[in-house]
């Protein structure tokens, strides 16, 4: 091979290597699901609590099988019988607690409820009799990645308090933990009249909750409940009226169910999936970016490229714009008026971090927004005249789950556990009066893409804010549920919608793959140019 070929060869090496550089660089920010941590669940701890229990009741601890069966894997039902028995006496209060793959907490005393009913003295008796007062569950959900319950107990049970509604305590215990990059995680003061019973439990405020998280039988749990940390009032429960109700469920918990299921490996974050052909239209500023000034405390967004889960976009039709409704008003001297965009308007931009005072963990102050507001305008035809009603534009479930809601809340949350996933999806400013009526109540299953409400703009009264939708997704970890920005999960849903990739405009934008090479330094162009002249018939 001649020199000239040879110089040739070895520009070409290099410019390879500037342009696989160029590529790395690019999926440095390219869009990923999140990394999710399996727990190991150490059922024969499990097994051990459950005969300690039952064992309270000797009339029904005999009639249990708490021996094991070693010639069967751990992870076959049938080598834990006592756990078959003890789903199939639940179940009927608790529907499908044997889908839960983590032993089953709940504040229901089972032995003394099997006591009752074999002994023919149920009759009469309230199912909150078993429960600490606790009324019936609100809502119980069991699947692959664990489960999740909500419990209510009435005013003038327990300690007087001011406030002069039902408290809900909501109990997660899960398989999968989302290992997220959270420096407030993992803090919390000691409960010293539940030590005994739980050494390691922590109890902290955070996100707008009290929260007790505890590790048994190797799998996390969080009680929580939403509360103000301020004095107390009849409208808004007040924190430290709730510490004595969530006190009192931890103390009445019990093995209540679950099954094994097969080991698993952690979950490691991989490129998502997204549309090759550009989206004719389409830009959005990079997650972070948001209006000048705007963020908590004089700080920025956080740069999250994670897709947390690969959805259906929450509006049923585009065009849908991501803008912030405090602050859209608001202009950059040094941006042009192509970035900065309107409230209907490409590009769309994070608000995930703005200024609020609410408790957000993933936001660099330490406060945020929790979610991302949207806009749904009609779209104009040829004539210029729009052809949908504003009032009525649909909003639809984001994947197959199970709802969130007690009635008159303004909120209604999608809760998604499967085997990759205990994730939860919230929506806001829909009217409750219309989310009551069309049954958007606790334990309903939804299909991905059924409408659950409209657009509207109820914030504690009708007219309370402007005519949007507020999305935001929260992923459970040790320390609970906690709010991650839902930014590129929804960009990415978009992109699927509009079956076409977005564009990233402002200062964080990449360059396309396509581009790197022309990116190469001129010098290098240069040599490259010559050497193919020069070398070209070797």
């Amino acid at each position: 091979m001649g020199s000239g070929a040879s110089k040739f060869a070895k520009c070409l090496q290099l410019a390879l290597l500037l342009l696989v550089a160029g590529c790395h660089a690019l999926a440095a920010d390219e869009f990923r699901s999140p990394s999710v941590s399996v727990a190991r669940t150490d059922w024969r701890a499990a097994l051990d609590q459950l005969r300690t229990e039952i064992g309270s009741e000797p009339s029904v601890a005999s009639a249990f099988t708490f021996a094991t069966r070693r010639r069967l894997t751990p992870s076959d039902p049938r080598a834990l019988p006592a756990f078959v028995q003890i789903n199939a006496a639940t179940s009927p209060i608790f529907t499908g607690i044997s889908r839960s793959t983590v032993p089953v907490l709940l504040p229901f005393d089972t032995a003394a409820y099997l006591e009752a009913r074999w002994t023919g003295t149920l009759e009469g008796l309230p199912l909150s009799h078993f429960q600490a007062d606790f009324r019936p569950v609100d809502l119980f959900d069991a699947g692959p990645a664990g489960y999740d319950a909500v419990f209510s107990l009435e005013p003038g049970v327990g300690p007087p308090r001011i406030f002069a509604k039902p408290v809900e305590v909501q109990i997660t215990g899960s398989l999968l933990i989302y290992d997220l990059n959270d420096p407030l995680g993992g803090k919390g003061e000691s409960v010293k009249s539940l030590a005994a019973q739980y050494p390691d439990l922590r109890r902290f405020i955070r996100e707008g909750y009290v929260r007790y998280a505890f590790t048994r039988f190797g799998i996390p749990y969080v009680v929580s409940i939403q509360c103000l940390d301020s004095a107390p009032r009849p409208r808004r429960l007040a924190c430290r009226e709730a510490y004595p109700v969530a006190e009192r469920f931890l103390k009445a918990l019990h093995v209540a169910g679950g099954l094994p299921s097969r080991p698993r490996q952690d979950i490691a974050p991989d490129p998502i999936e997204r549309p090759l052909d550009l989206s004719a239209d389409f830009t959005y500023r990079a997650p972070g970016d948001l209006i000048a000034h705007s963020g908590s405390r004089k700080q920025g967004g956080r740069i999250d490229y994670i897709a947390y889960s690969q959805i259906r976009f929450p509006l049923e039709k585009a065009p849908a714009f991501a803008h912030s409704q405090s602050f859209g008003k608001r202009k950059s001297s040094d941006r042009t008026d192509e970035l900065a965009g309107g409230p209907t308007s490409y590009p769309w931009q994070d608000n995930f971090c703005e200024a609020r005072s609410f408790g957000v963990g993933q936001c660099p102050s330490g406060f945020g927004h929790q979610g991302i507001d949207m806009r749904a305008p009609c779209p104009a035809h040829e004539d210029g005249q729009e052809r949908c009603d504003p009032k009525q534009q649909p909003v639809v479930a984001v994947r197959d789950a199970v709802l969130i809601r007690s009635p008159k809340q303004q909120a209604a949350t999608l809760q998604v556990n499967t085997r990759n996933e205990h994730i939860r999806f919230r929506y806001m400013h829909m009217n409750p009066a219309a989310m009551d009526a069309d049954d958007i109540l606790n334990g309903r299953h939804v299909a991905e893409g059924e409408k659950i409400g409209v657009v509207s703009n109820y914030l504690d009264h009708p007219n309370g804010t402007t005519r949007h939708l507020h999305f935001d997704i929260q992923v459970f970890t040790r320390d609970g549920w906690l709010w991650v920005n839902p930014y590129v999960t929804l960009v990415a849903a978009y992109e699927r919608l509009l079956h076409g990739r977005g564009r990233e405009v402002g200062p964080r934008s990449l360059p396309a793959a396509a581009d790197v090479a022309h990116a190469l330094p001129e010098d290098m162009n240069r040599m490259i140019r010559q050497e193919t002249e020069e070398g070209g018939d070797n």
